[in-house]
């Protein structure tokens, strides 16, 4: 994305606030002179950061771990830890996780069945089979579409990816350009977080302000027509526009502003700066922001991968849920941590996987927290070697739905679709799509 198409899109929130304030002046007070029904409860939730395990996590390794299924199942990952809720335990990797299980909620009967990479990453985020002919947008679009103008004020746009696009379906399917996620780009553990069109690499502020001065001065147009109202709007552009490369609206992504301790709690690695980076993104006000972290397709070596991936993974999540409770921000902030599948409960060992994990669509697990979530609870259950849902299954639609009511999201909402097709947040009875239901038992 270009610079400017990044200010179109968070001048475009702005204006949009701005309409919606004039447009919404007085309402409460006419509807109840009509006598109509009294405002809904304020929703719990006002933000999303999704954590997205691209590749799909082990659920036997992370958090439904099966003990007793033998070492065709476990390998050499055998043991698991008490955590700090009575009788939910965890991988034996995760000992950070372990003492914040209060927080979070374990869903461990997710199921939708698909093992195709793509199929399942466009279910498990939009809640639905692709086929019908339409393309539907994933949550942070339908967020960024009904809560970017609510509440949310800056020039940041309101659906953030940290830090590349998975490039799997387009992210706002049907919806406008304004949905689609803004991708950082860059590496917010380098010393400098280089965010694409905000920060340029190799050039600092001084000589982005040295090269704004010196525009000025080259502007000889804009000087001899001062004061025209056909120029006001390009200078209000442009004025914040270098708001957002210099001044306070751009700092959000300056990590050197974090103390070190706290960036060292959370890992100074790419995953581990980018769960500190959400952090900082959902307290400045944007509503969604999706964390990218590859390198969960464990075909091969699937235990030396997890013995380096989950160790960082463990530290820099349960950082974020403390840091999040520490501030006051996981009440109002859902985390959501999931994959578009898991992996074969089964261990491969032979060859060419030599001890690798397939790709696992009937069952596998998402934690969810915050928002509305309530910490401590196991939804569902797969059967003793992870292989099957047991008990309560959970489909994507249900878990999307559960976010949208907690966000404050009508999941019934009819979406604005180009040809004027009735189209909704979430899939009807009639489209013949499965549901468990909303996970109430957590909310």
């Amino acid at each position: 994305m270009s610079r400017r198409e990044l200010l179109r899109r968070g001048l475009c929130s702005a204006a949009g606030l701005v309409l919606a304030g004039k447009a919404g002046a007085g309402a409460p007070a006419a509807a109840q002179a009509a006598g109509e029904p009294a405002a809904k409860p304020a929703p719990k939730a006002k933000a999303v950061i999704q954590i997205w395990m691209w590749g799909g996590p082990s659920q036997l390794d992370t958090f439904d771990p099966k003990p007793d299924a033998g070492y065709d199942y476990c390998g050499p990952l055998a043991k698991t830890i008490e955590t700090n809720v009575s009788g939910i335990r965890i991988g034996e990797l995760l000992p950070m996780l372990a003492q914040q299980a209060d927080k979070y909620s374990v869903i461990r009967s997710m199921t939708h069945g698909v093992n195709a990479h793509e199929t399942a990453s466009y279910l498990v985020q939009t809640g639905r089979m692709p086929g019908s002919g339409l393309v539907f947008p994933c949550v942070g679009a339908v967020v960024s579409l009904l809560k970017g103008g609510k509440g949310y004020r800056g020039l940041i746009p309101p659906y953030i990816v940290l830090t590349e696009l998975q490039g799997r379906f387009s992210e706002s399917g049907f919806l406008s350009s304004r949905c689609k996620p803004f991708a950082t780009g860059g590496d917010p553990a380098r010393p400098r977080f280089a965010v694409e069109g905000v920060v340029a690499e190799g050039i600092s502020d001084e000589r982005q302000q040295a090269r704004r001065e010196l525009l000025g001065r080259l502007d000889t147009f804009g000087r001899a027509m001062k004061g025209d109202p056909r120029l006001a709007a390009s200078d209000d552009c442009q004025s914040q526009a270098y708001d957002l490369i210099l001044g306070d609206a751009g700092k959000v992504f300056d990590l050197a502003q974090e103390k070190d301790a706290l960036r060292d709690r959370y890992g100074r690695n790419t995953f581990g700066q980018s769960c500190l980076m959400a952090r900082r993104l959902v307290e400045r006000g944007v509503p969604y922001v999706t964390i990218n972290s590859k390198g969960w397709d464990t075909h091969k070596q699937h235990f030396p991968t997890m013995r380096r991936r989950l160790p960082e993974m463990d530290k820099a999540l349960a950082t974020l849920l403390a840091d999040l409770s520490d501030r006051g921000l996981l009440d109002s902030t859902i985390v959501w941590w999931s994959g578009e599948f898991g992996r074969t409960p089964k261990v491969q060992w032979e060859p060419p996987w030599n001890g690798g994990r397939g790709h696992w669509g009937k069952v596998f697990s998402a934690v969810v927290a915050g928002g509305g979530f309530r910490g401590g609870q196991v939804v569902g259950a797969s059967d003793a070697k992870g292989q099957e849902v047991k008990d309560r299954p959970v489909y994507p639609c249900d878990l999307i739905a559960s976010m949208y009511e907690l966000l404050g999201i009508d999941p019934d909402a009819k979406l604005p679709h180009p040809q004027g097709l009735d189209v909704r947040a979430t899939p009807r009875a009639a489209e013949g799509v499965p549901t468990g239901g909303r996970l109430k038992e957590i909310m």
